[in-house]
């Protein structure tokens, strides 16, 4: 196993230096970064080319040590796979706790992005850091680097980095989105582990019928027609849907996809966007779940703005495309105009009649005592505890329905298979 020099920061931003054995830079990284540890450099004791790029700024490894330098069809696969990878939520979060930890502790900028690069094990996200890195090497600012990157930072990230930069506190606007990154991804995580049981069932019920209307059922459909006289009722359906199944899929199919299709073209237009957004949040069950997600979001990411000194009205321009609903949109849109003309935030909100009362009154609260942020950040930790509880209850209700229902599939198929079998031997002892 190499062994390899290295150049590192503490999370309290002092230097640090030793040698390590690993098999190769990712795992050097892996195990610094247990230690606590950012990597700025490193080189192979043997004498072997290896700095990293966090000391001179240059590309990863000479020598070999960068993923995909040994050229070949290696480098080709390591290419391919990078265009697919996806930059998730959660290692945004972790990288921007940790660049808002280096910055905190006296460490420069371009430093603290050296040692990002290095850490990262994303290839993806990696290489979006070292172009973030050479933008503000070059001179350029932070934000303008990260915006060039709309789809990993979005225009609420780019914003509060922006602010943070003009007002000399970007090591605390990023601990905010850290914060906020992490709170996010804690709600999604929760409501899709929620879900992730039902719809396993679902699936598998799904898989078991499809399996045997294709399999089974044709080889009874035979002994049936063998048998000859009328069929019950529920045997003629199944023979209907198992021929549908075996017979039609090659029309189904292609249904299907098209209907899929114009399914997203129409919700991709503006009158379908807002005829589908105002179902979603009239729906039973699902709609009232899907709003108290919004305006968990719609506060805290206000919270958050407003905490990093973003003026309100451009603060209210964010968060209109945060909630991700046209409704929503449209209710934030009228208040902020409305608090351009000097009125309150909670007035036009509460005549919407889209956002919770206690919402409406807690931010009224918060404007009266200068206690606003302190006010919607209370407000979403609430809904966020409320969507948690319903979804709960939601998939302890589904469950017992998912196994109702399948209970009910396979009872049917069970009546119309033995029911013309059991008429036979009716025929057979009468006989």
């Amino acid at each position: 196993m190499p062994l390899f020099e290295y150049k590192a920061f503490t999370a309290k931003g002092k230097p640090a230096s030793g040698q390590i054995e690993a098999d190769g830079p990712a795992e050097l990284r892996a195990k610094l970064s247990k230690e606590g540890l950012f990597l700025t450099g490193f080189n192979e004791a043997g004498g072997k080319a290896g700095a990293g790029r966090g000391g001179s700024g240059k590309g990863a490894g000479k020598g070999g040590t960068a993923p995909g330098a040994g050229g070949g069809i290696l480098a080709r696969e390591v290419d391919f796979k990078k265009v697919f990878e996806r930059v998730k939520p959660a290692d945004i979060a972790v990288m921007t706790r940790q660049f808002g930890t280096l910055l905190k502790a006296g460490i420069p900028m371009t430093e603290a992005l050296n040692a990002l690069v290095d850490q990262q094990d994303r290839p993806k996200l990696r290489a979006v850091l070292g172009q973030v890195r050479e933008k503000v090497r070059e001179g350029g600012s932070l934000a303008d680097a990260l915006a060039e990157h709309k789809k990993i930072f979005p225009e609420l990230y780019v914003n509060m980095v922006r602010v943070g930069e003009a007002s000399g506190t970007l090591d605390l606007v990023l601990q905010r989105l850290a914060d906020f990154l992490e709170s996010s991804v804690r709600l999604r995580s929760k409501v899709t582990a929620a879900m992730i049981y039902p719809a396993l069932m679902f699936c598998v019920a799904l898989v078991l019928i499809s399996l045997m209307m294709v399999f089974v059922i044709p080889r009874m459909v035979d002994l049936f027609k063998d048998m000859g006289g009328e069929l019950p009722l529920l045997t003629r359906i199944l023979i209907v849907v198992s021929n549908f199944f075996t017979q039609t899929w090659y029309i189904a199919l292609p249904l299907i996809i098209g209907g899929v299709w114009y399914f997203r073209h129409w919700r991709a237009t503006e009158a379908g966007r807002w005829k589908w957004d105002a179902f979603t949040l009239r729906v039973p069950i699902f709609g009232p779940v899907v709003r108290l997600v919004a305006v968990s979001r719609f506060a805290r990411t206000l919270a958050t703005l407003l905490n990093s000194s973003v003026p309100v009205l451009s603060s209210l321009e964010i968060v209109k495309s945060i909630v991700d609903n046209v409704i929503l949109s449209k209710a934030i849109e009228e208040a902020k105009l409305a608090v351009r003309e000097g009125e309150s935030l909670a007035g036009p909100l509460q005549k919407s009649g889209l956002f919770p009362p206690m919402m409406t009154h807690m931010i009224a609260i918060g404007e009266r005592t200068g206690q606003l942020e302190e006010m919607l950040a209370n407000v979403a930790d609430a809904y966020d505890a409320e969507v948690e509880a319903r979804v709960t209850t939601l998939t302890a209700v589904l469950e017992p329905v998912m196994i109702v229902g399948m209970g009910i599939m396979v009872a049917f198929l069970v009546f119309a298979v033995l029911m013309p079998m059991l008429k036979m031997n009716e025929v057979i002892a009468g006989s």
